[in-house]
């Protein structure tokens, strides 16, 4: 997987090359085990001349002095505005499912890489390793048949650290037939819900953010839509390994 991603009108841009890596294995009948890798090389440059810091502000007419702010990092020259840094990225993780059951964790940033274009005084500024868990069941109500649904209940919890900052996500969705309803909370942050439908051809489904932090005022939620389509492919037909039978 290649990813360019440019901000601040090209002010950063950040391109990466990633290679994953999954083995599967059949514990038993019922359950399995996935395992993943992922190695990732990033390349970051940042265009300092179209930085702004705070020498150049006039408190009545903004932005018009010239910064003492010179530029300090991996630059290519004295005179140069753009840098560049150049990192590599290691992540690994597992998930283990039954038909009603699944758990999985991840760990990313395990070699701590160093990021920043621009040089610490005081000292490196490493990235932190990222720890996530998660766990979900899939729990059915009565048997369906042809002409009768079936109501499910999926609980999930997620949880997430990163060098002390910590996020809990608790959820469930309820789903009868065609249609999924689902609330989720997110420790001090949110309350999400949720609703979708799928007809097999495409799926439809939308979400609200309800912000109950100090953000309320400034965000008031966020609104998000999805769709999308599923194209059936014609399944390969199975060969069976014959039995050589002599005829007598």
């Amino acid at each position: 997987m290649v990813t360019n991603d440019m901000a601040g009108k090209n002010t950063i841009n950040w391109s990466t090359i990633n290679l994953a890596y999954s083995y599967h294995l059949q514990v038993s009948r019922k359950f399995t085990m996935l395992f993943g890798a992922q190695a990732t090389w990033n390349q970051k440059f940042l265009d300092w001349s179209k930085l702004t810091f705070g020498d150049q502000i006039d408190p009545r007419r903004g932005f018009i002095y010239q910064t003492g702010d010179l530029p300090r990092g991996n630059f290519w020259n004295d005179n140069d505005n753009w840098g560049s840094k150049g990192y590599f990225d290691v992540s690994a993780g597992l998930v283990g499912y039954s038909e009603n059951f699944y758990f999985g964790f991840a760990a990313k940033h395990l070699n701590t890489p160093e990021e920043s274009l621009i040089l610490n005084p005081d000292g490196e500024s490493r990235m932190p390793m990222r720890f996530t868990g998660h766990m979900g069941a899939n729990i059915e109500f009565g048997k369906g048949s042809q002409y009768q649904n079936v109501t499910a209940i999926s609980p999930n919890v997620i949880y997430t650290y990163q060098d002390g900052f910590m996020q809990l996500n608790v959820g469930t969705y309820i789903k009868y037939g065609a249609f999924t309803a689902g609330v989720w909370w997110r420790a001090r942050d949110a309350f999400i819900l949720s609703i979708g439908i799928d007809a097999g051809s495409f799926r439809f489904g939308y979400s609200y953010d309800i912000t109950t932090s100090t953000l309320t005022n400034a965000s008031g939620g966020s609104h998000e839509l999805s769709l999308g389509f599923n194209f059936s492919c014609k399944e390969k037909p199975k060969r069976f390994r014959t039995i050589s039978c002599p005829s007598f």
